[in-house]
């Protein structure tokens, strides 16, 4: 019963909804398209979205355990692991298991989906493994790669891979709106590096921090932030979207103070904790606020 609690708190529950609020997107950019879905469809790529995210966080708090860094990160309820390895090491076995098991489902699913839709979806899993199965090994050493990859993850291949799932069809205004989670997102993880940042040096990481340094990662952060308005706000006149789209903008209200406090506080990790939770509430909600306002139209 322990152990199955340690796969849990692993797995991050709390982070999951994120993989819900992008498929949701998703779903609403298909019904103001004009496609029609079926429920049961939607529910298994939810499944598949929330196990995949859960995947790349088990593997991730595993290879974390056996290198040590989740021993010598500062916890924070955004960053540095669960703690849940560190609570109770005899679980790691059932940890690196569990793992094994969604990835076994997710090619099930996978392969599922290109019986359904057609295997156009099949390069968009097949890049998602990679991503799940090298993060924490391989990306995680290569800056511009480690930079953009989580945003490459939660943007355009779960955003249109979900889009696809539910229509079998290809969007050019699913691919332009997956860019604002694919900015946000890559910002979710390069903030969260920042507490991190000596105790990756120590197992070898080397991530856009460590090549720039702190102050030019967090104008790289700013920027990312005025680049996902940009691409939001582009969308809707590009795409002559319905104003309550801009619902989407509440989302980015927290933007502004966020970023001050990322600029201004970014070597003092008491005071940039508001700043890791704005930046946690802004990547769930915008696309959530997005879907909304697709759905009110």
């Amino acid at each position: 019963m322990q152990n199955i609690k340690t796969v849990v708190m692993a797995s991050r529950p709390s982070f999951l909804v994120l993989s819900f609020s992008v498929v949701i997107m998703a779903a609403s950019i298909a019904s103001f398209q004009g496609f029609s879905w079926s429920w049961w469809l939607f529910v298994v790529t939810v499944l598949s979205a929330v196990l995949a995210h859960a995947a790349v966080n088990l593997l991730n708090e595993f290879q974390d355990n056996q290198s040590g860094l989740d021993f010598m990160t500062n916890k924070t309820p955004f960053s540095g692991g669960s703690g849940a390895l560190q609570l109770n090491p005899q679980a790691a076995q059932s940890v690196w298991n569990s793992f094994k098991v969604i990835v076994m489902a997710l090619i099930v699913l996978g392969l599922v989906f290109v019986y359904l839709k057609g295997w156009q979806i099949l390069p968009i899993g097949i890049l998602g493994l990679a991503v799940i199965a090298l993060y924490t090994s391989k990306i995680t050493k290569s800056p511009l790669i480690c930079l953009i990859s989580p945003g490459l993850a939660f943007g355009p291949l779960m955003v249109v891979g979900s889009f696809f799932v539910l229509t079998g069809e290809m969007s050019f205004l699913v691919l332009t709106l997956s860019m604002v989670p694919f900015f946000l997102v890559n910002n979710l993880l390069l903030l969260n590096q920042v507490p991190d940042l000596q105790a990756d040096k120590k197992v070898g990481r080397h991530n856009i921090l460590m090549k720039f340094g702190v102050v030019k990662g967090m104008y790289i952060f700013s920027v990312f932030v005025v680049l996902a308005l940009a691409t939001f706000l582009a969308s809707i006149y590009y795409f002559e979207l319905p104003h309550t789209v801009f619902l989407g903008l509440l989302g980015f209200l927290l933007a502004v103070p966020m970023i001050l406090v990322v600029l201004k506080h970014y070597d003092n990790l008491e005071k940039l904790m508001p700043a890791l939770g704005m930046n946690v509430i802004i990547n769930i909600s915008i696309p959530a606020l997005i879907a909304l306002g697709l759905w009110l139209a």
